[in-house]
């Protein structure tokens, strides 16, 4: 999916922001807040919003709107296009279909690098009982 379709539906908020800037940061609103809504997109179908609404669950507000912000940069339109480019990877991100995994049985090596640790942990363990004399 591109997710640069979805640049029309996203909105800018401004404000002032901590970090580098000196006396600038109290007078100037450089930190960018992005807000996408991923319930009442037009520009998505059914299926991509039901993978949104799964898988950023835990990234979006309560009414189904993913809200980014990003204030380390000294300017507003560098803070714009991070926090835009940050949006674009999780869309991105969150449609990558994941590779299944081949099932493989262990290595002889693996096996008896493994059963080494095993011996070593309980050697210690049995140090730590009482001698009796």
């Amino acid at each position: 999916m591109d997710a640069t379709r979805l640049q029309p539906e996203l909105q800018y908020q401004f404000a002032r922001s901590g970090g580098k800037g000196g006396q600038n940061v109290n007078k100037v609103a450089t930190k960018a807040e992005l807000r996408f809504s991923v319930r009442e997109s037009a520009l998505l179908t059914e299926e991509e919003r039901a993978i949104l609404l799964e898988k950023l669950a835990a990234k979006l507000t309560t009414e189904g709107e993913l809200v980014l912000s990003h204030q380390t940069e000294r300017t507003q339109l560098a803070n714009k296009e991070k926090v835009t480019k940050k949006f674009y990877r999780l869309i991105e991100k969150a449609f990558e279909q994941q590779k299944p995994r081949k099932a493989t049985r262990p290595t002889k090596a693996s096996v008896a690098e493994r059963r080494a640790e095993k011996q070593r942990k309980g050697e210690v363990k049995a140090g730590r009982k009482k001698v009796e004399y």
